[in-house]
């Protein structure tokens, strides 16, 4: 049987919609945007960036709007965000409490657009995932 694959992503300028939409056409999968409340972030990248530093700072990340979704049906999660200031956008952090909160069991996987440096986008990542099963 074929492996089920949700491609959720957060995007902030669209580009890693577009590779997310990408994945999801390449793998079979259904496609999920992790939105945030309207004026969470700037539309400025720099403020946005202030924003994001603030919120890990102060360990207080942002709600996210998934809908009603069974996560536990995908045999995988492929997670997509942009990279702010080396680390992965801070919707991401949310969600990935979301799934740990929901006892998500199956493989969580990890793909990112960046401007610049990745930095430690993937040290970051596992960290926020811990007890979830994170795949190169």
């Amino acid at each position: 049987m074929a492996k089920k694959i949700l491609v959720a992503y957060y995007s902030w300028s669209g580009r890693t919609k577009e590779e997310a939409q990408k994945l999801a056409r390449e793998n079979s999968g259904d496609l999920l945007e992790i939105n945030v409340p309207k004026n969470t972030f700037s539309d400025d990248m720099y403020e946005t960036f202030d924003i994001s530093k603030k919120q890990v700072a102060d360990d207080d990340y942002p709600e996210i709007d998934v809908g009603n979704i069974d996560f536990n049906k995908y045999d995988e999660i492929m997670v997509g965000s942009p990279v702010w200031g080396g680390m992965p956008a801070t919707p991401i952090h949310t969600f990935l409490q979301l799934l740990k909160s929901n006892n998500y069991p199956g493989l969580v996987s990890y793909f990112y657009t960046d401007a610049g440096t990745v930095g430690d986008f993937v040290g970051v990542f596992k960290d926020w995932a811990k007890s979830l099963e994170v795949e190169d």
